[in-house]
C-alpha cells in the first residue's frame, strides 16, 4: 500500500484588501494514507481541507506524488537525525465520505 504526498505553496498578504502585497511563506506537507491509486479523484476529495484563499492568506496545491507508506519528508528526516525523534510530523488528512 502507498500514500499520497501533497505539498503546497502558502502566501500572506502584507498589504491591505484593496492594495495587496503577497509574499511567499513556504508551504505545508500532507499525507493521505491508504491511497487507492486515483490521484485526481483523491485530490478533489481532500482539496477543501488543504487549499485556502481569502484577502489575507492563500494556500494552494503545488504538486503531489505517490510514495511508500514508510516515506518521510525531508523535515521529518532532519528532526529524526538531529533531535532523535519526530516532534512535528507531517499532517495526515482523510478523505471525506
Amino acid at each position: 500500500m502507498a500514500k499520497l504526498y501533497i505539498f503546497t505553496q502558502n502566501y500572506e498578504n502584507y498589504g491591505s484588501e484593496n492594495d495587496p502585497y503577497w509574499k511567499a511563506k513556504g508551504g505545508t506537507d500532507y499525507f493521505v494514507p491508504d491511497f487507492n491509486g486515483d490521484e485526481v479523484t483523491t485530490l478533489m476529495l481532500v482539496r477543501d481541507q488543504i487549499e485556502c484563499n481569502n484577502e489575507y492568506y492563500k494556500s494552494s496545491i503545488l504538486g503531489w506524488e505517490v510514495v511508500p507508506n514508510d516515506y518521510m519528508t525531508e523535515f521529518e528526516k532532519s528532526q529524526l537525525e538531529y533531535e532523535g525523534s519526530i516532534r512535528f510530523p507531517t499532517s495526515v488528512i482523510s478523505i471525506n465520505p
